[in-house]
């Protein structure tokens, strides 16, 4: 059985087509430019699996998932120039007459380290998937369903305690300045150092900085919701910056709930390379199929 994979981001889309074992057979990547171009290439890219049972879609947004909403299906008002209201799913049906499952990138994300996480005999029924990296943005699952009803959620936009040493910093998101995503996005280190992230030192204090605001999500994930895990994935997060995010994340929760080992309770994708949302994807794809 194919099943098909859009890993719809703000800078690239990866297309893939797996198997019901999540195994990728074949995948692509080309950059996000226009909807019409980018989508006629993903269009282009599918058609080439005329056995293709079924696609999932993870994308960056804000996008519309209501079933009942007459924009089901569209990204919204994003500030990715060009993308606002979007059909992307009806763009996908006119050219596939196949069952198409509709949800965000970090959505895809964790539902793959869900996956993955059963795949690896971890018994857990619940996490929270951070994606920071040129935005950020996190999906939660529990029981196998995603968190959010009437919309997605954006907790890449939560607000947070600044640092002492950071006051000075207006942050970058344009709708909120110093929300998480405003302060710890990877755009954050040029607009405070002048250099891209990859060439600021885990010496400098900024990591230290961004430690203490990411360690604040997480204290707020497992304070709302009580996961099992907490994941942060995206081009900004190694091991050794979690390892400054579990220090900071010890002194802020003090103690007050029990999480177990920090080392197995913050942690990196299993995921290699940041393909959580391929294999979310696939196993989106073939629960949309049979069902």
């Amino acid at each position: 059985m194919l099943l098909g994979s859009v890993e719809a981001g703000g800078t690239k889309f990866v297309c893939a087509v797996g198997n019901e074992d999540y195994r990728i057979q074949d995948t692509t990547q080309f950059p996000t430019t226009t909807p019409e171009e980018t989508l006629q290439k993903t269009i282009d890219y599918f058609k080439q699996f005329p056995d293709l049972k079924a696609i999932s879609v993870a994308s960056f947004g804000p996008i519309e998932i209501r079933h009942n909403s007459p924009k089901y299906g569209y990204i919204t008002d994003t500030p990715k120039p060009g993308w606002s209201n979007v059909d992307f799913v009806g763009t996908l049906k006119q050219a596939f007459d196949l069952p198409i499952y509709w949800t965000t990138d970090v959505n895809g994300s964790a539902y793959g380290e869900y996956v993955l996480s059963t795949l690896f005999n971890q018994k857990i029924n619940s996490l929270v998937y951070y994606t920071i990296g040129t935005g950020v943005g996190a999906g939660a699952v529990i029981d196998g369903k995603f968190v959010g009803e009437v919309g997605h959620t954006e907790m890449g936009h939560i607000r947070l305690k600044r640092h002492t040493a950071d006051l000075d910093f207006k942050g970058i998101c344009p709708f909120h300045g110093d929300c998480l995503e405003g302060l710890v996005a990877g755009p954050t280190f040029e607009a405070r150092t002048g250099k891209k992230g990859k060439d600021v030192p885990l010496t400098d204090p900024v990591w230290d900085i961004m430690a203490y605001y990411v360690a604040q999500a997480a204290l707020d994930t497992t304070l709302m919701f009580r996961p099992a895990k907490i994941i942060f994935g995206g081009g900004v997060v190694s091991e050794a910056f979690l390892k400054k995010v579990r220090a900071q994340f010890k002194d802020l929760l003090n103690d007050y709930v029990e999480v177990g080992d920090l080392d197995q309770y913050i942690v990196m994708p299993l995921a290699k390379h940041n393909g959580s949302a391929t294999v979310g994807n696939f196993a989106l794809a073939l629960k949309t199929y049979l069902n």
